[in-house]
Order: C-alpha cells, then sequence, then structure tokens
C-alpha cells in the first residue's frame, strides 16, 4: 500500500512538474449545468498529484482567467504556480462539453484554443532539475519541445488524444520514441494502433517507443502493458448519483500515479500497478463535483479508507 499521505505535509520534495492546460469551461450534465468551471489537463493533475507529492506547473493563461481560480490553484499547498505565464491580451483556452447519461458518452459543445495557439509557456530555471515529467495533453510538437528543458528528468510520460493522433501523426510517433510511459483511453489506443482489443493495442504502442503504456477504460477499469508484462485494474465502483463531473476524472487518474511515483521514487512494475490503483481512487473523487471543488477538501484519512476498500474489492485468490 505505501505509506499514508498527508495533502499538507510532505516528507520530501522529489520534483515532479506537469505541462498542459488551464481552461475555463462549460459543463452539461443529465441533472446540472456550471459554467466558468477551473478545468484543464493541467489544474486536474496538479490538484490531483499535490495530495501526494509537491508538484510544479508550467501553463498559459489569458487575460480573462478568472482571479478565483487563480486563488483555488494557490490553495492547493503542494501546487507551485511559478510556471503560469499570464498573458493579459490573450484568452485563456476554453471548452465546453454535453455529458449523457452514459457518462462515457460526451459531445463537444466548443473549444476556443486561446493561449494555445502561441508560443508555449517558459519553463522557470528553478523548474529546470524535475525529475518526474508528466507532458499534459496538448500539441505533440509542443510536448517534444518541453522535454529537453528537464535535464534531469528520471521519468517522462505523455498523455494525447484523438485530435493529434489524427492530425499531428508524424510528431506524435516522435514523441513516443522520446517518452518513457503513455496515459490514453481505449479508443485513443485504437485510432493510435488500428486495434480495439486494449491488450493489442498496448503491445503496439510498445513497439512505438515507451517503456509502458496505460490504456484507460472508463468504468472497466485499466490495463498497464510494460516490457515485463501486464497487470489489470478495475475502476473503482460508483453510483450513479456520485458521478457529479467526469471531466477531470482522466487527468486525475494521471495526478494520482504519477505522484505515488515521484513520493516512491521507483518506476519499476510493481510501483507502476500501485500507482495504478492510487490514480483510480484519486479519479474517483475528482468525478464527485465540478471542477477541482472535491480535491479542495479531500482529506487523507477519507482517501486512505477508500483506497483500503479499493484493494480489498480489487483483490483475488
Amino acid at each position: 500500500m505505501g505509506a499514508q499521505f498527508s495533502p499538507q505535509r510532505y516528507d520530501h520534495d522529489v520534483k515532479l512538474v506537469v505541462t498542459g492546460t488551464i481552461g475555463i469551461d462549460t459543463v452539461y450534465t443529465p441533472r446540472d449545468k456550471r459554467e466558468g468551471v477551473l478545468g484543464g489537463s493541467a489544474a486536474y493533475f496538479a490538484a490531483a498529484a499535490s495530495q501526494l507529492n509537491p508538484v510544479r506547473l508550467v501553463a498559459a493563461v489569458g487575460g480573462d482567467w478568472p482571479s478565483d481560480h487563480r486563488e483555488t490553484l494557490s490553495s492547493f499547498p503542494g501546487v507551485c504556480i511559478a510556471g503560469l505565464d499570464a498573458r493579459p491580451l490573450s484568452r485563456t483556452f476554453a471548452w465546453g462539453g454535453r455529458y449523457f447519461e452514459d457518462v462515457n458518452r460526451r459531445e463537444t459543445l466548443f473549444t476556443e484554443v486561446g493561449v494555445l495557439q502561441e508560443a508555449p509557456p517558459p519553463v522557470p530555471a528553478a523548474y529546470r532539475d524535475s525529475e518526474f515529467v508528466f507532458l499534459g495533453n496538448t500539441h505533440p510538437a509542443v510536448q517534444l519541445g518541453f522535454i529537453d528543458q528537464f535535464p534531469a528528468r528520471k521519468l517522462v510520460v505523455a498523455d494525447t488524444m484523438d485530435l493529434w493522433i489524427r492530425t499531428a501523426h508524424s510528431e506524435l510517433t516522435a514523441l513516443l520514441k522520446r517518452v518513457d510511459g503513455l496515459i490514453v483511453n481505449d479508443s485513443e489506443a485504437g485510432e493510435l494502433t488500428g486495434f480495439r482489443n486494449a491488450i493489442s493495442a498496448g503491445k503496439k504502442i510498445l513497439d512505438m517507443g515507451p517503456s509502458f503504456v496505460v490504456v484507460k477504460k472508463g468504468e472497466h477499469g485499466a490495463v498497464l502493458m510494460h516490457r515485463g508484462g501486464m497487470a489489470l485494474v478495475p475502476a473503482f465502483p460508483v453510483e450513479e448519483h456520485q458521478v457529479v463531473d467526469p471531466t477531470g476524472a482522466g487527468d486525475s487518474f494521471a495526478g494520482g500515479f504519477m505522484g505515488y511515483l515521484a513520493r516512491e521514487e521507483r518506476t519499476d512494475a510493481a510501483a507502476l500497478q500501485s500507482a495504478m490503483a492510487y490514480g483510480t481512487v484519486m479519479a474517483s473523487f475528482a468525478l464527485e463535483s465540478f471542477g477541482l471543488d472535491r480535491m479542495r477538501i479531500l482529506r487523507a484519512a477519507e482517501f486512505q479508507q477508500r483506497l483500503s476498500d479499493f484493494q480489498q474489492l480489487a483483490r483475488v485468490g
């Protein structure tokens, strides 16, 4: 299980950094609607990872970014926002989406790229000694450009999406040769490889360069493929009324996954499998609210209890 964590105190300062997007989301669900929600891959990742290990954030926002969003990110004791590049004359990335009764289905209503069409945010000099690097979902050419800015890197893991698989395949192929790990959902893995089966797709992705890949399957859990074999982790069982907004679940999974690895300072197969459990439980909390609301009030004891419950549920034999 590993040592228990406290969101207020850390035993050490292993250097974890996330690059990605900060967004202003509009979210429709079958039961509610929220506008002006703090979102984006870097925000969800940082909120989740900070529960386990300090995390540095590199992202850009525009002049329209609400001040209370900055206050929200700053309220997480483990999140350093010195790498947050504020651009007064630009607009923040914005996304709107609608979820159906089957929360695995959603439609994008609009996307406003804003600062994402500009030069990537600079990496602060104080961040260059980062050892654990997560490249949140953005154009793979931008992700590639970040890698060499972290010369002390020990582990580099990336996320991607179907858009880049279709429109930036050559850059994505180059990225996969440079990263240690990739986290994707099953539909993305299928589009990238041509295999609908998660196991076959995972093996194909390993041939593209990474030493491991995590294929997320929503309510059906996740599959870890690595050079030495594979592991399966179920999803944490939640009731329908507990699912408020699943938007940040995937990025929160990645935050829990990387936060655990950075805290333990391990990247072996056993650590990767344990990290999947931490990511799964972290995601189960994230979907209980819009934006980062649930993560803001998450306490060590309730996380530890849910992690223990999950480990009992997943145990066989």
